[in-house]
Formats: structure tokens, C-alpha cells, sequence
């Protein structure tokens, strides 16, 4: 019925009969009585009383235009006074306020379109309206979308403003900051209450009486200035000042203020003369829907909901009488919101959900059939931008009526089909950011949002580890506590069955844009949805110039949970008609989605690298498995945007938008893609780049026919390239042989589950880490809480003044632990509840078969983007760490089974070759480390296939060279925590000695040692000769670097603290320095490990490895004895400063790693690998036994045959940790040293003195006992099998070693005398 204009000159079209003679032909109209009572009915003045039908004028459609034009008469003086509103008593300025973009500010800030919302660029940005008041009273509303940083008010054109200074720092400027709940006026002073975002502030100036007050969601505040100046010169502008990235919008009076105050004037007059029509005129319409024409002459009233549209010429007419004069008005943005709007939520309240949809459905049809496209278009944009708005905007109350009532009516307008299909195509993902409908805000002040009544007892949990039921203490609780938890739990229930009613109704806009049976006449829901959901991922997954989340991750949190909800809901309908389609249960993304370009993932890291790299050096694979050719033409394209990835084409800078103004340079700044509208989301977009697809095949593929790839930008996309047809796969061709040939499910439920994933590796995980921060505040508060009261006993009653100040804290304790109590439960039901975890169990079991399944595709694999590994790491973390203690992971259904999948995946891919890049890898790396710390997933890596558990060792033991070591080396400890020589502690022993009180130590997981893969580490060790030699020689080269780090960095720590000049330690460096005494600690540790599981490496000298690996690690040892137990040494100082990131260094740790190795060697060995131990250890040159002797704190050697004397107390001991060592090792220790003390006794007395040219000349230690062929040089073994390590060259002349044969002096002087 509309008719569209061309351009942008659009005409209306006239619905009124031109001629006499027409008029008598019209047919279908009801007789000229009842038309007249129609017609009176219907355009009665709503302020005027009926009249009597003798005394009225007879109306039919000939004279109605005139009725009509006298029905909506406004005074002209009311007339007048609109259309001068610029030059209103006490205003100066334009009559349309707005901020002013062009010299009143100050700094760097972006401002929207309609030049109301702003967001800061700078340091502290300042910027003021285009309108002053000088007199009179007046009054603006600011909305508050973060609550950072701002100070908002009022300035005069004189203040002078920079990134220092802003409203309220200067003179004639004023101000109140919620952030910091003060006021400014040069000084400061405390005032008012905490704002958060989605509050609304309202700025009211008295100028008669000389007073500034200010109000927060319509509570006053107070006053907050008075005597302001005033008089000639003195005219204030509203202003605001606010950080970087601090974003507010401005309502001045465009639309209907919030919380409008009695007696004082928006600055911008709203049209009130259009106002009384469009009032006029919705009670007209609303009139036609409660007056229905009976079939035998009659009027009758029905109810709004019962009202149908059934073709009446008389209604029809009526009606495009009505909406010739209304359709002008709809397009006004202050008339949609205090009209339209109004009557739609007047429905939405008044009947049930489906009378409300019934009545919202049939204006929408009229709107579509009298309207003009474009007219209806504006009105529906400017409709959901108001209820966007007023949802975002509104206070959170008990029942949370405000927020059901907006997504009551936004489902009844979305129900709508052709409304639904426009706003999805050109509004809700492009001007909005509708993501806001799936939020709900988390108050910060629960007193107004009734939590005190929903929750009347509050409750905290003892203090428990984040790493979930197996390792929290659990402590018995009092029934006074068991009924204070119970009442707060049912607590917890109400307000979570309260937030379950509006999360339904989101869950219900979802379904509705989820909807792929809407086709007719045009594209279903669902795949305009996909269209804009590709481009919503991909404007928040781009990284260029570091630009923060488009969406803020609070939202995404709730949008993803609502999006799992109706994609399911999709997914199992699907399956009950198809039976060969598979539950949402057992969904997955199967491999050909990541490799035959159907799905775009923008520039998105593949675990092989970048995606033109794969199709260069993969096609061949692509070819043989897939049946996909790579286009040559597409591969020069891809290695051209790889070279130009940074530098946008010319034609598409032209063509983006620039709808936003930078201020504060000479020329306009592109606008950032997450600096978007306060109110609405956003004002500017990015286009989304093209998506590369397959050219769709029209019959099935034989198995030597390949498909060609082509470009095809995702708006060209259709329902068959997606769904696919009779002989074309869609989003699945290119079918690898090891995938089922029956679908899953539809091909659009799978690239929404793929975007669901990618939404949680965007941001959702850092939300839920985030959010955890409310739990550890209430730990903090219960444990000073207790420590308060714990005090109060202690406390003499004679201290009046102590207990004051005690009684004083514990009520302020209290009181906070009551309010953050209740927010926590608001936490727990919208964050962290039962559904909310099992959501993410449901996207962690998803990652873990569609990696499965890519794994089976070979090297194709390498194509699967690297967040679906990131999702599957980082969701199994936050299921074990976010959601305790009140739901266990423990709980859900197929744990133990989703565990052991989660270990082979961990297992099989840390050292996976077809996985490149270096954060993924050592994100793999560190979940294995974390996986193998707790009992409950060591087991499940133990329940892993047995090749699969080898092939994991086997890596664990390669070479530390040339890879991140580190990582390797922490899980080859934690899989020795706990049998190791004094290693059962779970908090630092040194550290508990000197601070036992103390809760806050670092705390270490309880040892869970697997002697399955200790196991499988001997058999490998003893597998071959060079997997023993090559890992050790790599462990001991680590070793020695580690060590020799630390002892260089405490000679600088030391350096620094003995000046004079007062200086402070980088704490980088004593982090460093931290780090590499716990990396020597967990290598001395590995060698212990690989001495008790294979101690013949060592000590079987028939071995050719065995004398050298042992010569070094006996080298090694003494001299971290000799530099840890030295008398008064650096050790020794740095240990006494205590300084702060050095808690863990300590003698304890390292002197128990290397006692273990030597009790290995010395006590539990062979007799004849104790003694050849015992001679390589004594004939190291850095050999003392002092050093040993300082284990039992002795300061010397005992005398061979006597006791042991009692340790002194001043020194360290490991008899002193009694409650760490037991009595068995430390006799094993006391046998060492009795025997290492005779061995050296019978060592010292057998000797013969050595001269001089008979030692090595490279150490000067050892005696010459080798000899170099052919050059036939010398030096002693030790020397040279470690230079043999690595280099062949002479020491001396660099000929190329051949052999090294034993030498001895006499045998050689004889040899030479013989041959003489």
C-alpha cells in the first residue's frame, strides 16, 4: 500500500475522494447515520465533553479533513512560542541543544552523531552545550554508561579547562563526581552517593534563588552549592569533564526526561504543539480499536486485543485518515518515546503476553499498510532505540517489573515478521547495541534494588581454595551458621526464580532471531542474524591498534548464555523431526567447516599459522582428503593481503562511514570501532572483510572431481550457500572421508555454535575470572571480620578505648559483608549458577570432540583456529576455579569421561608439530602443569591410553634445548611432589618457622605423585643410549645456568642494599631473581627423581655415559653446597633482608633437593655404585665437607666412631624441620655423612702428592689421565668428555679429535724406556 518516493523527496499520498461523483460511488461505506456516529465516536476531543447528536454537525470522509484540522487546532500563541523557543527568557543558545563540537572543549573526545553522547580520548576531556542559562530554573539529565572518572555540571564560557583541570576545578564551575562521590568547586568536599553505570543524573540550576543541586535516578541529593554568581556576564553552560574511556550521554529535553522535577525547565523545550496532536491522534486510533461496526448496523465496543482488521472500507478510510496527519509526527523522536511508546507499554501491562502481542501485532500491520516505508522504518528505529534506552536505563527493583515490562513489548514487536526482518537488517546489530537486551545489570546498591527484603539473612562461606571440592578444607559449622546459610540460600532462591523470568524472555528475542521458517517473501531471520552475528564477532575480534572489546564483557557474558539457550532449543527441535541428526548433547563443529572457507575467521590465528601459509603448503592434502583445489588466483590474492594486512584499500577507507567527530586535532580521527553511543551501543561500524567461500557444485562430486575456491562476502550469502541443496553440502562440503555422511544438525545452528565459541574465548573467560573478584572480597571481609572479634575477646575490659575502636570495625565489617552478601547472590544467580555452569560444560564437551574430530583429518588439523584449544583450556579452568564452592564440577553429569578427553587432548597435542604458534603451545604446556597438580585430573591423565601416556613422557623427556623447558621441567616435578627427600610440604617450611600466624603465605598444592608415569619416564630412560645421556646433559646444562643467574643477580640484590644512599630493588629483578632459585630447586629435583627411577645411569660406569653424567652432576652439587652453606656468604645475607618477592628463597628448599640426590647415591645404592660415587664426589676439587656437615648444623666434621653433638639452635638444620623430614631420612643423612666422613679420612691418607706438570692444564684439579689421538695432548677426563659435548676440536692445536685413550704416567715412561 505505500508508495515509495524517489531520492529523498518523499510525498505523502492522499487517501482523501476527489470528486463529487466519486464520493456518491464509494461503495462498502455503511449508511449516512451510523457513519456519523462512527465517526463522532472515533474523533471525539479527548478534553472536550460529547455532544449531543442533535446539536452536532453531520460528519461523513467529505467533511472529516476539516473536523479533523479543528480537532488538532493548537493556539497560536502555543504555536508561536514553539517555533521561537530559541529566544526563551533566561536561555540563550539554539532553540536544539547539543554539545558544542566546535570550540567548547577541551582535550581529545569523540561524540556521536545526534552530538549527545560523548566519550573521553584523552587524559580528562572537557566539553560544554551549545545553550547557557542566565535566569530562571533549568534542568538536563546525564545517562552514565561507566562509572568511571567524571565530574559533570555547570561552567560559565570564561573557565579555562586542560587535561589537568576540569568542570568544578575552576572558578565559576561546578560539579559532582559519583566516581569519587564528591563535589568540585576549586576545593572539594564529600557529597552525595556512588553512581554506577545505567544510573541516570540529573543537573538542576536555580538562578533565581542562586543554588545548584543535583539528583541520582530521581533522588535528590541535596544542594550542593549556594550564592553562585550572577549578573551581568554570568550565564552557565551544562559541561563535563571525563577520563579516558569514560562514556556518558547528554538529554537535554529531546526526549521526555527520566525523573522531570516540578518546577524547573528542560533546556530544550519539548514541541508541545505536536505533542497535543499525536495525543490527539493515538486516541483517535486507539478509539478505532475498542469500536467495532457490527454486521446488522451497530457499534460496538470490544476490547483492544479482540480488534481485527477485516477489510471495512469505512475503518480503512478512517484509519488513513488517521495516519495521513499522525505518520509526520511518528518520525519525531521526543513523540515516539512520550507517545507511541507510552500506548505500547499501556498494552504490554494491561493484558496477558499473547493480548498484548495480538494488539501490538495489528498496529504494526497498520503502521506497514497506511505508512510510508521510510516513515515506518524511522518510527521502528526510533522505537527500539527508546526501549533500548529505558531498559538499559532503568533502576533494578525487586521484582524487576521495569525490565520484564521492556522485553515484553520488544518480543511482541519482534514477533512481528516484517518489522523483525527490517529491524534485524538495518537496525539492531548496525545503530544499536542490542546486545544491551540480554544484560542484565548487576546493582550496586543493593537497598534499591530490594535485596534486603529478598534476602533478609546473609551468610558468607568459610575462606576455601579456588580449585574447587578436592582441594578445600572443610570446616564443621554451627546450627546457628547451618540455619543463617539455609535462610540465605532460600534467599538466593527467590531472586534467582526472579531473574530466571526475565532471562526466559530474552532467551524468547534470541528464538525469534533464530527463526529460519520466516522465508516468505524474502531471506529467513536466522541467516540475516548470521550475517550480523559474523560482523558483530568480527568487529570484537579485531586486535588492530590494541583497541579494547567493542561490546563490554559483562554483556557478552549474558548474550552467550542466552544464545546457548536458543540455539539448543533450535538444535533438539531439529532432531525430533529428523531422527539421523544428533542431539545438542553430542554437538561438535565438524573439521571441513575451519579449511573450505564457507565460515569467515577474519585474521584469527590458525594452529598451523596464518591461512594463506596452510593453502600454499597444504593443498596438496586439501586435494587427496577434501576434494577442494586452491584457486592460484585466490592464493596470489591471500599472499598480497599478507602483505598489505595493515594498510586498508583506498576505496574502503572512502566508503566507511565517518559518524563520529574527533575533537581536539586539526583533522578528523577515524573513529575506533568500541567507542560507541552511550545509550545505544554504538554510532560507527566497521564492514565486515569478505568471507571466503566455495563455489557451490549443482550435482554430487565424483571422487577425482574437485571444487575450485572463490570470494564471497558474507552479505552475498544465501540460505543454499549455508544449508546447502540437493547436491551441494553447503557449509559442509569438502567432507573428509574419516567425518559421517548423516548431518548433525543445520548448517546455520552449527556457524552460531561456532560463533558462540568464539564469543567465549573473546571475552567471556575474563568476565567470569573477573566476577570472582566479589567472592574474594567477601573472604577478605569474613577473615578481618574474624580477626576483629577474635581481638574483641582477647581484649582487657579495662581498654575502653581499644574496645571502641574494635566494637567500631566490627560493625563496619558487618555492614559490608551484609551488602557484598547479597550482591554476591546476585552474582551467583546471574553469573555463576547451576545453568550458567552447565552451559560451560556444554562449549567445553563441544571443543573437545570437534578437536577429536579435526585430530582424525591429519594434517588438515592444522587449519582448526587456535580458540577452539583455548576455549577447551580455559573453560575446564573456570568450571574448577569460578564456580565453587557452591556448585561442584564434580556434580555434572560424564566428569571423569570429560576429564580423560580433556588429558588425551593435553597429552597428545603440548608437543604437537602441527600446532606452531608459541602461545597456544605453551597454553597447552601450562594446562598439563596445572592438570597434573590435582588428584582428580592426574588420575584421569592416568586413565588415558597407554601409547598415548608414553608418547607424553617421551616428550616431557626430549632435550631442553631449542624449546620452552621450563614448562616441562614443573610437570616432571609435580609428578615427583611428594616422594622426593623432604618434599611433602604444601606451604614453604622456612616460611611457616618465622611467620606460623601468618594465612597469607603462599600456599602449594598438596603433593599428588603418579608413580604410573614415573614408571613410564625409567622404562624410556633405560630405553636406549641416547635418551638418558641427552635429557640429562640438557637438565644439568640448565641446572647450571639457573643457579649461576641467581648468584649473580643476589650479588646485585646484595650491592643495592649495602649502599649508603637510600635506593630500591627493581621488583622485576627480584622477581627474576625468585624465579630462578625455584628453577635450580625443581631441576635438582627432576635429577632426584631420574637417581630413584634409573640409578644405573650413574653408577653402571659399563655404560659409556654413565662416569661422565655423573663427574658433572658431582660438580654441579658442591657447588651449590659451597655457595649455600658458606659461613656469613651472600646466601646467608640476601636470605636475612626478607625482601618482598623473595619470600621462597631459603636454605631449606635447595639444601633438601640436593641432600636427596646424595642419600640417592651414597645410601641407597649398589655397594658398587656407593663407592664410585663416594671417589667422584671426593675427588672433586670444590669438595668440603664442611658443606655437608652444615646439613645437621654441625660447623665440623665429627670425629670418626663418636655421636653426633646436638645441633646449634642459631643454625640452619635439617633437624630443626622435623615436622617436614621424618626420622628415617634423617638417620639416612647422618649415615651419609659417617660414611662420606671415613671415606675422606681413608681418601686424605692415601694420597700421594701430585707435582705440578702432572696435573691437567685445564683445571689444575685432577691429575692428566687422557690422552688426545692424534695430536696426543693432554688433560684429565673430566675435562675433556665435557668439552666432547659439544665440540671435537683439541683444546690446544684444534686438530680434530679421532679418539681419547687412557693415560697413565708409568705405563708411559716404561713404554718409552722399552722402546729406547
Amino acid at each position: 500500500m505505500a508508495s515509495k518516493g524517489a531520492g529523498m523527496a518523499f510525498s505523502r499520498k492522499s487517501y482523501g475522494l476527489t470528486s463529487d461523483a466519486e464520493k456518491s460511488r464509494v461503495t462498502g461505506i455503511v449508511h449516512e447515520k451510523l457513519l456519523d456516529d462512527y465517526l463522532h465516536r472515533i474523533f471525539s476531543s479527548t478534553g472536550r465533553a460529547p455532544m449531543a447528536a442533535t446539536s452536532r454537525k453531520l460528519l461523513n470522509f467529505q467533511n472529516l479533513p476539516e473536523h479533523l484540522d479543528q480537532l488538532l487546532h493548537v493556539d497560536e500563541e502555543a504555536e508561536e512560542e514553539e517555533e521561537s523557543q530559541g529566544q526563551v527568557e533566561g536561555r540563550l543558545g539554539p532553540s536544539t541543544v547539543v554539545l558544542d563540537h566546535t570550540g567548547g572543549f577541551e582535550g581529545l573526545l569523540l561524540v556521536d552523531d545526534d552530538l549527545l553522547g560523548v566519550i573521553g580520548h584523552s587524559n580528562f576531556g572537557t566539553i560544554r552545550s551549545t545553550t547557557c542559562v542566565y535566569k530562571g530554573k533549568w534542568v538536563y539529565e546525564v545517562l552514565i554508561s561507566s562509572q568511571g572518572l567524571m565530574q559533570i555540571g555547570w561552567c560559565t564560557i570564561n573557565c579555562r579547562f586542560n587535561q589537568e583541570e576540569g568542570v568544578g576545578d575552576t572558578h565559576n564551575s561546578y560539579a559532582y563526581d559519583g566516581n569519587r562521590v564528591r563535589k568540585w568547586n576549586v576545593t572539594t568536599t564529600n557529597y552525595g552517593k556512588a553512581w554506577a553505570a545505567g544510573d541516570i543524573v540529573s543537573c538542576l540550576i536555580d538562578l533565581d534563588e542562586g543554588t545548584l543541586s543535583f539528583c541520582l535516578n530521581g533522588v535528590s541529593l541535596g544542594t550542593a552549592f549556594e550564592n553562585l554568581s550572577r549578573g551581568l556576564g554570568m550565564a552557565y553552560f551544562p559541561a563535563i569533564s571525563l577520563s579516558f574511556k569514560e562514556s556518558v550521554a547528554f538529554n537535554f529535553g529531546s526526549r521526555p526526561l527520566r525523573y522531570p522535577v516540578v518546577g524547573y525547565r528542560p533546556l530544550q523545550d519539548p514541541p508541545s504543539a505536536d505533542l497535543v496532536r499525536a495525543q490527539e491522534l493515538l486516541g483517535c486510533f486507539q478509539a478505532v480499536l475498542s469500536v467495532e461496526l457490527d454486521p446488522v448496523g451497530r457499534l460496538v465496543e470490544k476490547e483492544s486485543s479482540e480488534w481485527q482488521l477485516q477489510g471495512q472500507p469505512t475503518v480503512l478510510l478512517t484509519l488513513a485518515h488517521i495516519f495521513h496527519r499522525f505518520a509526520p509526527l511518528l518520525r519525531k523522536v521526543y513523540l515516539v518515546e512520550a507517545v507511541l511508546m507510552s500506548f505500547l507499554l499501556g498494552v504490554v501491562e494491561a493484558g496477558t503476553p499473547a493480548q498484548a502481542q495480538s494488539v501490538v501485532h495489528q498496529v504494526l500491520d497498520l503502521l506497514w499498510l497506511f505508512m510510508e516505508d521510510y516513515e515506518v522504518q524511522d518510527c521502528l528505529k526510533q522505537l527500539m532505540m527508546s526501549l533500548l534506552r529505558l531498559y538499559r536505563f532503568s533502576p533494578i527493583v525487586p521484582d524487576l517489573a521495569l525490565q520484564i515490562r521492556y522485553l515484553r513489548l520488544t518480543i511482541a514487536i519482534l514477533s512481528h515478521e516484517k518489522s523483525r526482518k527490517f529491524l534485524l537488517s538495518h537496525v539492531l546489530f548496525d545503530v544499536l547495541r542490542s546486545v544491551v537486551f540480554f544484560y542484565i545489570k548487576s546493582p550496586l546498591r543493593v537497598e534499591e534494588a530490594g535485596l534486603q527484603e529478598l534476602i533478609p539473612t546473609t551468610w558468607w562461606p568459610h575462606r576455601s581454595s579456588r580449585e574447587g571440592k578436592e582441594s578445600k578444607e572443610v570446616k564443621d559449622e554451627t546450627s546457628e551458621e547451618r540455619l543463617r546459610r539455609r535462610a540465605y540460600e532460600r534467599g538466593c532462591q527467590r531472586l534467582k526464580k526472579r531473574i530466571e523470568v526475565v532471562e526466559e524472555l530474552q532467551v524468547q528475542i534470541l528464538k525469534l532471531l533464530l527463526n529460519n521458517q520466516d522465508d516468505n517473501g524474502g531471506e529467513a531471520s536466522r541467516y540475516i542474524f548470521l550475517t550480523k552475528f559474523r560482523k558483530f564477532l568480527q568487529e570484537n575480534a579485531s586486535s588492530r591498534g590494541n583497541m579494547p572489546m567493542l561490546c563490554p564483557p559483562e554483556y557478552m557474558v549474558c548474550f552467550l548464555h542466552r544464545l546457548i539457550s536458543a540455539l539448543r532449543y533450535y538444535w533438539d527441535e531439529y532432531k525430533a523431526s529428523n531422527p539421523r541428526a544428533t542431539f545438542s548433547e553430542e554437538a561438535y563443529i565438524p573439521p571441513q567447516v575451519f579449511y573450505n572457507g564457507k565460515v569467515d575467521y577474519f585474521d584469527l590465528q590458525r594452529l598451523g599459522g596464518l591461512l594463506s601459509h596452510l593453502r600454499k603448503t597444504l593443498k596438496d592434502d586439501l586435494a587427496s582428503k577434501a576434494n577442494i583445489l586452491i584457486d592460484p588466483l585466490e592464493l596470489q590474492a591471500a599472499t598480497m593481503d599478507d602483505l598489505d594486512e595493515d594498510e586498508e584499500p583506498a576505496p574502503a577507507a572512502a566508503q566507511r562511514p565517518m559518524q563520529a567527530l574527533a575533537m581536539g586535532g586539526a583533522l578528523p580521527l577515524p573513529r575506533p570501532s568500541w567507542l560507541s553511543s552511550p545509550t545505544l551501543g554504538r554510532a560507527n561500524r566497521f564492514l565486515s572483510t569478505a568471507a571466503v567461500s566455495l563455489m557451490t557444485p549443482r550435482r554430487p562430486l565424483s571422487t577425482s572431481e574437485k571444487v575450485k575456491v572463490r570470494t564471497l562476502s558474507a552479505e552475498q550469502r544465501t540460505r543454499e550457500d549455508i544449508e546447502g541443496s540437493q547436491w551441494n553440502e553447503g557449509l559442509l562440503v569438502g567432507r573428509p572421508p574419516e567425518e559421517p555422511e548423516q548431518p548433525l544438525t543445520e548448517n546455520s545452528l552449527l556457524e552460531v555454535l561456532d560463533g558462540a565459541i568464539m564469543m567465549y574465548n573473546l571475552s567471556v573467560h575474563q568476565q567470569l575470572g573477573k566476577m570472582v573478584g566479589v567472592s574474594d572480597d567477601v573472604n577478605e571481609y569474613a577473615m578481618a571480620l574474624r580477626d576483629t572479634e577474635d581481638k574483641l575477646r582477647r581484649c582487657p575490659k579495662r581498654r575502653k578505648d581499644i574496645l571502641a575502636e574494635l566494637t567500631k570495625s566490627q560493625k563496619v565489617f558487618s555492614e559490608k559483608l551484609d551488602h557484598l552478601s547479597r550482591r554476591l547472590a546476585w552474582v551467583h544467580a546471574t553469573v555463576y549458577s547451576q545453568e550458567k555452569m552447565q552451559d560451560i560444560y556444554w562449549l567445553l564437551r563441544v571443543c573437545l570432540r570437534t578437536i577429536e574430530h579435526g585430530d582424525r583429518t591429519g594434517p588438515l588439523f592444522a587449519f582448526m583456529p587456535e580458540f577452539y584449544l583455548s576455549v577447551a583450556i580455559n573453560s575446564y579452568s573456570a568450571l574448577k576455579n569460578y564456580f565453587g564452592p557452591v556448585h561442584s564440577m564434580e556434580e555434572l553429569p560424564g566428569y571423569e569421561e570429560t576429564l580423560t578427553r580433556l588429558a588425551a587432548i593435553l597429552a597428545k597435542h603440548f608437543a604437537d608439530t602441527r600446532i606452531v604458534g608459541t602461545d597456544i603451545r605453551d597454553s597447552l604446556m601450562q594446562a598439563l602443569a596445572s592438570y597434573v597438580c590435582y588428584p582428580n585430573s592426574l588420575r584421569a591423565v592416568e586413565r588415558i591410553p597407554e601409547e598415548q601416556r608414553i608418547a607424553m613422557v617421551r616428550s616431557l623427556l626430549a632435550p631442553y634445548e631449542q624449546r620452552p623447558w621450563a614448562q616441562t621441567n614443573w610437570i616432571l616435578v609435580r609428578l615427583w611432589r611428594g616422594c622426593g627427600f623432604g618434599y611433602r610440604y604444601t606451604r614453604l617450611p622456612h616460611l611457616l618457622k618465622t611467620k606460623p600466624e601468618d594465612a597469607n603465605l603462599p600456599s602449594l598444592q598438596k603433593p599428588c605423585p603418579s608413580t604410573l608415569l614415573q614408571q613410564h619416564m625409567a622404562d624410556l630412560l633405560r630405553e636406549g643410549p641416547d635418551v638418558a645421556p641427552s635429557f640429562l646433559n640438557s637438565v644439568l646444562n640448565q641446572l647450571n645456568w639457573a643457579f649461576s643467574e641467581f648468584i649473580g643477580m643476589i650479588q646485585e640484590i646484595q650491592q643495592a642494599a649495602e649502599r649508603l644512599e637510600r635506593n630500591f630493588v627493581d621488583s622485576r629483578q627480584l622477581k627474576v631473581c625468585a624465579t630462578c632459585f625455584d628453577l635450580s630447586v625443581s631441576l635438582l629435583r627432576v635429577l632426584e627423581m631420574t637417581i630413584t627411577l634409573v640409578p644405573e645411569i650413574f653408577l653402571d660406569w659399563a655404560q659409556p655415559t654413565s662416569e661422565m653424567l655423573l663427574r658433572r652432576l658431582a660438580q654441579l652439587l658442591n657447588q651449590v653446597l659451597n655457595r649455600v652453606t658458606a659461613e656469613r656468604n651472600l646466601f646467608d645475607r640476601v636470605v636475612t633482608l626478607r625482601l618482598p618477592g623473595l619470600e621462597s628463597v631459603d636454605h631449606y628448599p635447595i639444601l633438601v633437593a640436593v641432600t636427596g640426590i646424595l642419600v640417592r647415591l651414597l645410601v641407597h645404592g649398589p655397594a658398587s655404585g656407593t663407592e664410585r660415587a663416594t671417589s667422584v664426589l671426593l675427588a672433586d676439587p670444590c669438595f668440603q665437607l664442611r658443606s655437608i656437615c652444615y646439613l645437621l648444623g654441625q660447623p665440623e666434621p665429627p670425629t670418626p666412631g663418636t655421636a653426633l653433638p646436638a645441633p646449634d639452635q642459631k643454625r640452619f638444620s635439617l633437624q630443626s624441620y622435623t615436622d617436614y623430614i621424618s626420622v628415617e631420612e634423617l638417620a639416612q643423612v647422618e649415615q651419609m655423612l659417617a660414611h662420606l666422613t671415613s671415606a675422606s679420612a681413608q681418601a686424605a691418607a692415601a694420597s700421594l702428592p701430585t707435582s705440578e706438570e702432572d696435573l691437567c692444564p685445564i683445571c689444575y684439579a685432577h691429575p692428566i689421565s687422557a690422552v688426545f689421538q692424534p695430536c696426543g695432548h693432554k688433560s684429565c677426563k673430566a675435562c675433556i668428555n665435557q668439552h666432547l659435548m659439544n665440540n671435537k676440536d683439541c683444546f690446544f692445536c684444534k686438530a680434530t679429535i679421532v679418539s681419547v685413550e687412557d693415560w697413565d704416567k708409568a705405563a708411559s715412561a716404561s713404554a718409552t724406556s722399552s722402546a729406547a
